[in-house]
């Protein structure tokens, strides 16, 4: 009876085995990227070719729902309190964290994407949407108190850092030569499509 009851658990155990390695191998796989910045090269019918910034050649299908922000470069004293924001930070060399970057949302956008999550633009980068709530002005920038639902984080901006907003944009603004982010999702195919890209104005490089 002992060696039935083996006979019958060992296949069990196996399949946990190869179930465990197959999870812990997908879980050393880098995660698909979901954005592409780079140049445009130029469109084909629906089809968006980029050079990623690594130097990668991407094509993108453009969804017919396609959303084209253009982006536009404006001063810190832009952002002011009440405004819904999006910061990339890294941590500051005294753990506060400071603005690689500071987009303002226009109002018809407030509360896209509102929260804090990491981020892909730097090593140890997050990505903060949220309302100004307090505002300080230093020689050197501005510390911002900044609150989203879940909580609320200070952030150094020191003066060089890039402020931007967003503009209406479409399709005509994705020439040959233009700096543009596209968010895109790989299809079961493995082909990647597009349905929303910002796009740099005045040959801006969006810094996000």
């Amino acid at each position: 009876m002992p060696s039935r009851r083996t006979q019958f658990v060992r296949p069990f155990i196996a399949l946990a085995m190869v179930t465990a390695s197959t999870i812990y191998a997908i879980a050393q796989q880098p995660p698909t990227p979901t954005r592409v910045r780079g140049t445009v090269e130029g469109i084909d019918g629906d089809t968006l070719a980029v050079k990623s910034r690594s130097g990668e050649e991407v094509k993108l299908h453009m969804t017919g729902n396609i959303l084209v922000l253009g982006l536009t470069k404006i001063g810190l004293s832009e952002i002011k309190v009440g405004s819904f924001i999006g910061t990339t930070t890294v941590p500051g060399p005294d753990g506060v964290p400071q603005a690689v970057e500071v987009h303002v949302f226009p109002e018809n956008m407030r509360g896209t994407g509102e929260g804090s999550r990491p981020y892909d633009l730097k090593p140890n980068s997050s990505m903060t949407n949220a309302t100004v709530a307090e505002s300080v002005v230093g020689n050197d920038g501005h510390t911002l108190l900044i609150k989203y639902k879940d909580g609320e984080k200070k952030v150094v901006v020191p003066s060089e850092t890039p402020v931007v907003t967003y503009v209406p944009g479409d399709r005509s603004d994705l020439k040959a030569g233009a700096k543009i982010i596209a968010f895109m999702k790989k299809l079961p195919d493995g082909s990647l499509e597009t349905d929303r890209v910002s796009v740099g104005r005045d040959g801006l490089t969006p810094p996000m």
